[in-house]
């Protein structure tokens, strides 16, 4: 059987099928980060293992947390059981299809980890943790709980903010996991299959990882995992990979297995990308991510270059780097003059060798942001300077209030044709499109190609009219839509 690429996602799933296991910084304080030092990231193995994994764990433990994600039983997705199957396989070895479990109301739909990052109660986790859910209880390693509040979430990455009213909590720094080395000690801490305060112990196996498994929940995802060797679990998700010193390498996020559970290797997101993405949420209240312009072959993956070739009647050979197969329009990439057929092979310092490096080198940075791209075209190297822009061709941050309807709610909308409205028998509606992961519209049930009949009792015929209805509006937002079976369905959400 191949292996199944999983999140370590210890929400509804895990729970509900595995029977309830028992700087300049612009005025902004992110003084609980560390600074870049080679020391931080790697330590020596001069040092004596078995004190440093004490040391260090004595660090750890007390800053990391379970999460109890709780969701109304009504508005859970569509069966446990499937998703389960879906990331972990039939379990037990059962290939009947299980009916649904019900969580038991007052009972968390699923467990995970979080680890504090600042002494007044600022929280990281993984975004998979943190979805659907309508409460979130954080339970400290001394077995004190509080109610979360949800600050921001990035599917693209599956990293979520949380804070806690607290103040003069452990905590840990952020290392610089751009110095962590393959071969390093490190510790995995979190709360696996509901064992609270877990450690265990490991090296990096690899660097630079990508496994697609974010594609799940993002169109845009950025994998650039560090993999390592110590044992992960279900309920590891957001906990903390630290190195030797105790200071955080990493966010605990995925397992490759044929089963579901640790079958030796586990993957966390760096810690540089980790913080990029928590100091946006915490500045701008959403993730400010540049752009480069272009659409891209992985040369480095035999499969993807030879159905390019085949499809295309080329004669690409595999290799390193970025050919790049387009190049949008009015991007930073076409303003810099890159062509189709260029290979990109470096941003700035960084060699890129796959599409992994090119997402973290790009993604990790801000709209305005300027990089230098080095290519060959025509077998001759070339460098420019690009500067990055957002996905709507912006080059400077942005807000929560600068976002326009559509984004906020998170969906678009076409036009119904004349055929559908006959076919469905409307007389208005428009066509749900690009729904966001965790959005409101997403977490009323509406997907992709669902028809959106009436926002607040008004018929709805084209994207301009949901604007118009909601642009300035605050309050409750009721949203009448039809399925894909014809089933019309009423629900709502609190305009963000």
């Amino acid at each position: 059987m191949p292996f199944a690429l999983t999140g370590v996602i210890s929400g509804a799933t895990v729970f509900g099928a595995s029977q309830y296991y028992s700087s300049e910084n612009n005025g902004e304080d992110f003084s609980y980060f560390t600074k870049s030092s080679k020391n931080s990231a790697f330590v020596g193995m001069g040092s004596a293992v078995g004190d440093d994994f004490v040391k260090a764990s004595k660090t750890t433990v007390p800053a990391v947390v379970t999460i109890k994600n709780y969701q109304d039983r009504a508005s859970q997705r569509v069966s446990e059981s499937d998703m389960f199957d879906f990331f972990f396989g039939p379990f037990g070895g059962n290939q009947q299809r299980q009916q649904p479990q019900q969580t038991p109301k007052n009972m968390p739909s699923g467990l995970g980890s979080g680890v504090i990052i600042s002494p007044d109660g600022y929280i990281i986790s993984n975004n998979h943790v943190v979805a659907g859910a309508n409460k979130l209880e954080v339970v400290l390693s001394n077995k004190k709980s509080y109610v979360a509040t949800l600050i921001g979430t990035d599917p693209n990455t599956d990293i979520s903010l949380l804070k806690i009213e607290e103040k003069g909590l452990p905590y840990l720094n952020f290392a610089n996991s751009d110095m962590v080395e393959v071969g390093q000690w490190v510790l995995a801490v979190g709360n696996p299959l509901g064992l609270n305060s877990t450690v265990t112990a490991g090296i990096v196996s690899a660097k630079g990882r990508s496994i697609d498994i974010l594609s799940q929940q993002s169109r845009t995802p950025i994998e650039n995992f560090i993999q390592t060797d110590a044992a992960i679990n279900p309920g590891n998700s957001g906990g903390a990979l630290v190195n030797i010193n105790g200071d955080l390498i990493g966010i605990n996020t995925a397992i490759q297995s044929k089963t579901g559970y640790y079958e030796g290797y586990g993957f966390a997101v760096p810690s540089n990308l980790a913080r990029k993405i928590v100091e946006d949420i915490k500045k701008y209240g959403l993730v400010q991510r540049g752009f480069l312009g272009v659409g891209s072959l992985d040369l480095s993956n035999d499969m993807q270059v030879a159905a390019y070739n085949q499809k295309n009647k080329s004669n690409l050979k595999v290799g390193d780097g970025i050919f790049v197969t387009e190049v949008t329009g009015k991007s930073g990439a076409e303003d810099a003059g890159i062509r189709m057929g260029d290979v990109i092979t470096k941003i700035d310092n960084t060699t890129i060798g796959s599409f992994a490096d090119l997402s973290f080198a790009i993604g990790s940075r801000r709209p305005g942001d300027k990089v230098a791209v080095t290519y060959t075209r025509n077998g001759k190297p070339n460098t420019v300077t690009v500067t990055l822009k957002d996905q709507k061709g912006g080059t400077s941050s942005r807000s929560k209030a600068d976002l326009s309807v559509t984004e906020k709610i998170g969906s678009e909308f076409e036009p119904l044709s004349e055929r559908v409205k006959t076919d469905y028998g409307l007389e208005s509606g428009v066509i749900a499109k690009n729904i966001t992961e965790g959005s409101e519209m997403d977490k009323i049930g509406v997907v992709d190609n669902y028809i959106v009949m009436e926002i607040n009792g008004k018929p709805v015929n084209s994207q301009k009219d949901v604007e118009k209805i909601l642009n300035g509006y605050k309050g409750n937002v009721q949203v009448k839509y039809v399925d894909s079976y014809g089933r019309i369905t009423t629900r709502g959400f609190k305009m963000p």
